[in-house]
């Protein structure tokens, strides 16, 4: 039987406030470091995940990416890179706790490069304006959430490094909807409201990603979690 929604969404901030926690033992930790594979501080990550919450499933791949690295969208695969000394670095994992999902991404700076922190510190920043735009607007669709996304981006100096800015998440594995191509993300293909219900009657609950990048100097930035609970 399906759990009701204050169930559904108390879960899923529940299984935020897990990869929440991942993300800040990971910082804590220093897993992190100058000289380690991308590869190796994934595994590092996952077997951290696996220490604190028992065997841990991920409802999609692993992602740590340094450097140039950075630039690229979820769905390329960039070649293992060696984190360096002055680098930017982000993490995207998606655990799965009690088969609900969390998507968690953050970005870690090494060295005292100011663009660099000056990204890192609008990532949350933008985030944070896109989801006061979001709550400011109960019939916004995604189409118009990508566009004050990438409207923030710009005016901060960066552009956006991916083709959406976020994604339904939910019970594992969630639910897409007809066209998932377009109504499953917050993207400017898509003209439909995000508060509506899918085919099963349960709210939609969004993740809101912010992937800025500076094509120019080779680097980017990554911050996601949820926006509708």
């Amino acid at each position: 039987m399906a759990d009701d929604e204050p169930t559904r969404a108390a879960r899923l901030l529940d299984a935020q406030a897990k990869a929440e926690r991942l993300f800040a033992e990971i910082e804590e930790r220093g897993l992190v470091a100058p000289g380690e594979g991308e590869r190796a501080v994934s595994d590092r990550v996952r077997d951290l995940a696996n220490e604190l919450f028992g065997t841990t499933r991920h409802w999609h791949k692993r992602i740590v990416r340094s450097g140039p690295n950075t630039l690229k969208p979820y769905r390329e695969n960039p070649p293992d890179r060696v984190i360096g000394a002055d680098d930017i670095v982000f993490a995207d994992f998606g655990p799965i706790f009690e088969e609900y999902e969390a998507d968690f991404g953050r970005t870690f700076v090494l060295g005292d490069d100011p663009v660099k922190h000056r990204l890192r510190a609008d990532l949350g920043e933008i985030f944070a304006a896109g989801r006061r735009f979001f709550e400011a607007a109960p019939d916004i669709t995604g189409q118009q959430l990508y566009a004050e996304v990438e409207r923030l981006a710009a005016e901060a100096g960066w552009e956006l490094g991916g083709w959406h800015a976020g994604h339904l998440v939910g019970e594992f594995p969630h639910e897409t909807v007809d066209g998932a191509d377009t109504e499953s993300y917050i993207a400017p293909a898509n003209d439909t409201r995000l508060r509506r219900t899918d085919k099963a009657g349960r709210s939609c609950h969004w993740i809101l990603e912010i992937h800025l990048i500076d094509r120019q100097r080779e680097f980017g930035g990554f911050y996601e979690e949820l926006l509708t609970l």
